[in-house]
């Protein structure tokens, strides 16, 4: 099987799977680059041949990265060919690195330190709700809903889950959905603002702070997880907010229980009393 017609097959497999975008990026990516090294048909690929691709272009890579690559190649040539060339190499240990994470001081001093309602509104948001900055830029406005104070939200693999908004950022929503009714996306009317955009947002902010550390969307996100957590929410109530998918098992946190819910917007609310 030629390289172009396996990548075909792959992309369909992950479409029909409903993987995310990123994923499918991801998996076609390294298994172009296994088949590109080898030069050889899918169906000819061998373990030692996925060792020597490793060893040659992923060597100098992240743990992450060598981890990713091994799990598109199996994906692909289980799906397809049913056979597992990786199945017989170790996987590296990924090294667990804690979040960089901001203080309840500093998050409040980033969210003054912003110089437009719009940008401001989109501080609040990563760190009220510990949104991802691809799944911000992509919430549609009919995926909120004010009068419950939540919002729908179509994550990583197409998993949906709610997340609430505190008494403060529900008003800043109205009034900006009051100001823009014409916007499809909560930030733009027709199409998704980048990611770059709000990168660059927060990189204005931090220059402007003094910060020393970088000023990431994902930092604000850790933010959450740990001052919900330090505030003595329950780990897998974090879990399920986040859109987090436990590695370590087959279970998935996807859902909890109305009284569940109720406490961990008692607890989100909590974030504003700083």
């Amino acid at each position: 099987m030629k390289k172009e017609e396996f990548l075909q097959k792959l992309e369909t497999e992950l479409k029909i799977r409903r993987a995310s975008i990123h994923t499918i990026k991801n998996y076609l990516f390294f298994n172009s680059k296994l088949l590109e090294f080898c030069g050889k048909d899918a169906e000819q690929i061998e373990e030692q041949d996925v060792k020597n691709f490793l060893a040659e272009k992923l060597s100098n890579k992240a743990t992450g990265s060598v981890i990713l690559a091994l799990a598109a190649i199996k994906y692909a040539f289980m799906t397809i060919l049913k056979k597992d060339p990786t199945s017989n190499i170790a996987r590296p240990r990924k090294e667990k690195v804690l979040p960089d994470v901001l203080s309840k001081e500093e998050v409040d001093a980033v969210i003054k330190a912003a110089e437009t309602v719009k940008s401001r509104l989109m501080i609040k948001m990563l760190y009220y709700t510990g949104l991802r900055v691809s799944e911000l830029v992509n919430l549609k406005v009919s995926d909120i809903n004010l009068e419950k104070g939540e919002a729908l939200i179509k994550g990583k693999g197409n998993k949906q889950r709610r997340v609430f908004f505190t008494p403060r950022l529900h008003d800043s929503l109205k009034e900006w959905l009051s100001a823009h009714p014409q916007n499809i996306f909560l930030f733009s009317k027709e199409k998704p603002l980048t990611t770059r955009n709000i990168q660059k947002i927060l990189n204005k902010i931090s220059k402007k702070l003094g910060l020393q550390k970088p000023l990431t969307p994902h930092k604000l996100r850790h933010s959450f997880a740990t001052h919900l957590l330090e505030s003595g929410s329950d780990i897998r109530t974090i879990q399920a907010l986040l859109g987090h998918e436990n590695l370590s098992t087959t279970q998935i946190y996807t859902h909890l229980t109305d009284e569940l819910y109720k406490k961990a917007k008692e607890k989100i609310y909590e974030l504003e009393r700083i």
